[in-house]
């Protein structure tokens, strides 16, 4: 994303999202409800997605009038087109695309099930691509899609197997989008998020080996844990 552009040369006064329209995945709770109160307060009109609807009603409940929450599994690409097909007939347009919506499953190689691997992959791997592939008919030229990937992906923590070899496939996909849409001037950028404490991130600590390997994270790598806001 372009550096926001500042009023009257206020940095407490960003006006770089003024007009513009975002799609986040998983914008119910954690890092994408964070980037659409960030968004909002920029500017923008937010569409959030998740696949609890109570969750997210409360959720555009907080976020306010700027903001609209459509129920939708990323990894149904027909369910992402109908958010999208929503989102041209309300706005128009669409300038922004956060895909965020992911999930982590941790187990060593010993104990990684077929269960487990079809889904770590389904909602990282296939919800990020057709979130792209839904929304790219709609989105404008000079537009930008954002990816959520993982430090985990270059690390080899232990347990994170499946969570960062499908974050490391998504960083592939970014290099390649970018120069696919090339043409049409659309930014296709990862960020690389560290140790994140989200409701998520609290109950994922329930799981075999996944405290003990994000505690080596923050203690090795990290040195802390952030926070969403």
């Amino acid at each position: 994303m372009e550096r926001p552009e500042l009023r009257n040369g206020d940095p407490g006064s960003i006006t770089g999202l003024d007009g513009k329209t975002a799609l986040i995945t998983g914008g119910n709770s954690g890092i994408g409800f964070g980037a659409a109160k960030q968004m909002i307060a920029e500017g923008a009109f937010v569409y959030i997605t998740g696949r609890d609807q109570e969750r997210l009603d409360r959720s555009v409940s907080d976020l306010g009038d700027q903001s609209r929450a459509i129920r939708a599994d990323a990894t149904r690409l027909s369910e992402m087109q109908g958010v999208v097909e929503s989102i041209r007939a309300e706005r128009g347009s669409l300038d922004i695309v956060f895909a965020n919506a992911g999930a982590a499953w941790y187990d060593t190689i010993e104990n990684l099930s077929e269960e487990n691997l079809d889904k770590g992959l389904a909602l990282d791997i296939k919800g990020t691509v057709f979130t792209a592939q839904a929304a790219l008919p709609l989105l404008s030229d000079g537009g930008s899609i954002i990816v959520n990937t993982s430090i985990t992906k270059n690390m080899g923590v232990p347990t994170f197997g499946v969570y960062a070899a499908a974050k490391a496939g998504l960083r592939s996909f970014v290099r390649t989008w970018m120069n696919e849409l090339r043409d049409r001037r659309i930014r296709v950028n990862a960020v690389s998020p560290g140790v994140i404490r989200t409701e998520s991130h609290e109950k994922d600590m329930g799981a075999d080996g996944a405290e003990a390997s994000v505690k080596r994270v923050v203690e090795e790598m990290l040195g802390r844990c952030a926070t969403v806001s």
